[in-house]
């Protein structure tokens, strides 16, 4: 998770601009803890960022079978929503502000209709359910960081994308701490937010295959 930042101070505008000149995020240096909220919100580059106490973490670029996922689920989630007139579902990249100068951005977010004074156009003020699918780079960063976060939070709901177990875990804030629900495959995951929502593991894990070895397989996980 590579940090803007560095020892010497360089002006946001000296970021778009080496973005204009197709340097990558972490080659431009930037005096670390120096970022303000306003700033980050602004970036509108075509890429993975996050912010923390002043600092940008820029996240990796997702895989092929990070995507499947990650659309398989959503059009699943929103399908669901939609037709239930329950809110709005939405795809990363989306700030959520999850506390004082910290922001995340979930593969996938809901905001319920009862809270829609939430949507700022640049980013949520918070989420009633996000899913994350884990990425190899740094599993701790969802499965441990981003439960703590999300949490105190107060984000209702919280679902983890396993690709590497096959595991899908559903985790429903009761106080200020999740309880946890782990599906595998042949199981059915299964809301707690929202009462009638659930998937199939397997065909979820099964979408996250190429199309040509769906076919070859006859869509088994």
């Amino acid at each position: 998770m590579p940090v803007v930042a560095a020892k010497s101070s360089i002006r946001f505008a000296d970021l778009q601009q080496g973005y204009r000149r197709n340097r990558g995020v972490a080659d431009v240096i930037r005096e670390e803890g120096s970022w303000s909220e306003e700033e980050y919100l602004d970036l509108d580059e075509g890429c993975l960022l996050e912010f923390s106490q002043g600092n940008v973490e820029v996240l990796p670029m997702p895989t092929a079978t990070h995507q499947r996922l990650v659309m398989w689920l959503c059009w699943q989630l929103s399908s669901f929503v939609q037709s239930r007139r329950l809110g709005e579902v939405l795809l990363a990249p989306l700030p959520v502000r999850i506390g004082s100068a910290k922001y995340r951005e979930p593969d996938i977010m809901f905001l319920a209709s009862e809270h829609e004074d939430w949507d700022e156009d640049k980013f949520w003020e918070s989420a009633d359910l996000v899913v994350e699918v884990v990425s190899d780079d740094d599993p701790k960063r969802d499965l441990v960081q981003k439960r703590k976060e999300y949490a105190r939070a107060g984000i209702a709901e919280y679902w983890i994308i396993q690709p590497r177990d096959s595991v899908v875990s559903v985790l429903s804030l009761k106080v200020r701490s999740y309880h946890e629900r782990r599906f595998k495959l042949d199981d059915v995951a299964k809301s707690h937010l929202l009462p009638g929502f659930e998937i199939s593991v397997s065909e979820l894990f099964a979408a996250a295959k190429p199309p040509k070895a769906r076919r070859k397989n006859g869509n088994k996980p």
